[in-house]
């Protein structure tokens, strides 16, 4: 790098911008692919630009969040239509980038707050891509909706409205916020039924109504249909264990998106990873990622 460059010049390449710039898009896109493609594009776009282009950019990094987010957008609405044409149901890649024992690197503590929970990331799959956008530039990042007009293609007034109707969405969903102490505890128990194949501790670890979800695209076998009810739930996923697993299968409890969960590994490579919600005590969603090409980018634990 030529010493003789100046912040302003360097922002694109400053390793904390780059994960607030990844943040964002994860969290527009639900995809950690899609989230580092579109970070790459942005930094391409703005290396494009010649040096007088770039001396006219007051905040660059304001600059590439508006561009960034732009090429999310454009990918969410775009996936809305491949969507509907997906095999089964569709729920976003996990990310384990707090995995293992390595200490979190303080530039990645952005991605571990709540709304990047896995549970939220499958909420927000209920809102238009406007208001998605919208609602994560303006309510989770401070944007001004002055800027974010400019990312949505609307009037500052509009993407106001985006974020309201974004925010009555989410607030009529159930919200499942627990201590995590007592998540970790269900967590764990639930771990411990699973292994040992005792369907009365996991029924008594379901709540009645508990729903289960599965995600195995067009590759592997999963259920199309949420499954629904504690002896049902409990059944089918004892049933897909016995099933499955082999000697080279393991089983841990690992931090999925912040918050602790299901990882399976088959020798070392993540082959599924379940996200549990705790209500009272027991657990009441189940949302497992089985589709090896969501998993891809989890299996070095980056």
């Amino acid at each position: 790098m030529n010493p003789d460059q100046s912040p302003r010049r360097d922002v694109a390449l400053d390793r904390e911008s780059r994960r607030r710039l990844f943040a964002i898009a994860y969290r527009i896109v639900g995809s950690r692919h899609d989230a580092e493609d579109a970070v790459h594009e942005g930094l391409a776009r703005w290396y494009q630009l010649s040096d007088e282009q770039r001396a006219t950019v007051r905040e660059p990094l304001a600059w590439l969040t508006r561009v960034v987010s732009r090429i999310c957008l454009d990918e969410l609405r775009s996936a809305r239509a491949r969507r509907e044409e997906y095999r089964g149901i569709w729920l976003p890649e996990p990310d384990l980038i707090n995995s293992g024992s390595a200490p979190v690197d303080p530039a990645d503590r952005v991605t571990l707050d709540d709304t990047v929970s896995y549970a939220f990331l499958v909420v927000l799959e209920k809102l238009t891509p406007a208001e998605r956008v919208s609602f994560i530039l303006h309510d989770v990042f401070g944007i001004s909706f002055e800027e974010i007009a400019g990312t949505v293609g609307r009037t500052a007034a509009a993407c106001r409205q985006l974020a309201v109707s974004a925010r009555r969405r989410l607030a009529a969903e159930p919200r499942f916020e627990v201590p995590d102490a007592e998540h970790d505890r269900v967590v764990t128990a639930f771990l411990d039924a699973c292994r040992r194949g005792d369907l009365g501790q996991l029924v008594a670890l379901l709540d009645p109504n508990v729903v289960s979800v599965a995600d195995g695209g067009d590759v592997v076998r999963a259920a199309r249909r949420p499954v629904v009810g504690a002896s049902a739930v409990a059944a089918y996923l004892l049933g897909v264990l016995a099933q499955q697993a082999t000697d080279g299968w393991t089983i841990s409890v690992e931090p999925i998106n912040g918050r602790n969960g299901i990882v399976v590994r088959d020798g070392g490579t993540v082959v599924g990873t379940a996200d549990l919600l705790v209500l009272g005590g027991r657990v009441a969603q189940i949302a497992m990622q089985v589709n090896p090409k969501k998993l891809q980018g989890v299996q070095s634990g980056d």
